[in-house]
């Protein structure tokens, strides 16, 4: 067992976990900051770190992968200390700090805790046919979009990520058809016509129905729910991009306010439970919208708000970043 204290716990390592160890410590102050994944960045990283993104303010691009890394330097010039592949499982509230304890036995003292776990652990959907290829060309995720160069690529789904990957892989795969069991798409408009001009074969009304290779996946066969014709097609990479279940966890235990997995703030972004904050994709009020920038938004919200908890002398208007240190 080990044992860690701070001024401030953050449960979760996205992009809004990482922007509130950044603003925790431009105000002064310690953090841990505890997530279940092995590496910092959260969906983004785990899910899409080659897609671009467009809602960050002064930003017109970015992939995943590098605004995780700008994030992780900005944090990183106040030495957050990182617990990854740990999930948090316990929370007792002191005279005047929280305890949290974790799976693999650490304990973490702070006086305040920011929760910003995003939508939780997420499972991918599994394949009805062929899920026993995982690891031998079926893959769920796209962590290195190099690691597809020149390969025969099927991606079966209809939503937002089966578009963005079939994009981003348009001109390093040999071939990208996407599957899917519909003949309407989930993702959004704009993409799916961007990925149809780019001669991105699409097969609607359809399910892949075997997998087929040797120690890799080589062929899948695809069959028409409407006439019920075959066609097998070449395969190196199959992507299963059929969404995934996702669990906030233990958290659901310690009394907090939910609506549905999603925990429920007030403007200040703090919970019903003392000394406990949320912000991110896994906190909800009326009028939320759920994009990277307002979740940064949020985390500054929280640690300003904690900080009169952390030290009363602190107000909760930190000054402005342009005047150097808040304090």
């Amino acid at each position: 067992m080990q044992e860690h204290r701070a001024d401030l716990a953050i449960i979760g390592a996205g992009p809004a976990g990482l922007f509130a160890a950044y603003y925790a410590g431009f105000r002064g102050f310690s953090t841990v900051v505890v997530d279940a994944l092995p590496e910092i960045g959260g969906q983004v990283s785990a899910m899409y770190p080659e897609k671009e993104i467009f809602d960050i303010a002064g930003i017109p691009a970015i992939r995943g992968r590098d605004l995780i890394d700008n994030l992780a330097a900005q944090a990183g010039a106040y030495h957050p200390t990182y617990l990854l592949s740990r999930k948090v499982v316990g929370l007792a509230h002191g005279d005047d700090d929280v305890t949290l304890t974790t799976d693999a036995d650490d304990t973490i003292v702070a006086k305040a805790v920011i929760v910003s776990g995003g939508i939780g652990s997420f499972t991918p959907r599994p394949l009805p046919a062929g899920s026993e290829w995982a690891g031998r060309g079926l893959v769920y995720f796209i962590p290195s979009l190099r690691e597809h160069a020149d390969k025969d690529v099927v991606i079966v789904g209809g939503g937002d990520s089966a578009f963005d990957w079939a994009w981003s892989l348009r001109d390093i795969a040999r071939s990208i058809t996407i599957v899917h069991r519909r003949d309407a798409f989930r993702a959004h408009g704009a993409t799916v016509e961007q990925v149809r001009n780019a001669g991105v074969r699409l097969i609607v009304n359809a399910e892949v129905t075997a997998v087929d290779g040797d120690d890799v996946v080589r062929s899948v066969t695809v069959r028409d729910k409407v006439g019920g014709a075959e066609e097998t097609l070449p395969c190196d990479t199959l992507v299963a991009a059929l969404g995934f279940v996702a669990n906030i966890g233990p958290i659901t235990d310690w009394g907090l306010e939910l609506d549905k997995r999603h925990i429920r703030v007030n403007t200040a972004m703090f919970t019903n439970l003392p000394r406990v904050l949320a912000c991110g994709d896994v906190v909800t009020y009326d009028g939320r919208v759920p994009l990277i920038a307002v979740g940064f938004g949020e985390a500054a919200t929280a640690v300003n708000n904690a900080a009169p908890l952390i030290d009363p002398a602190f107000g909760v208007f930190p000054g402005h970043s342009s005047g150097g240190s808040a304090e």
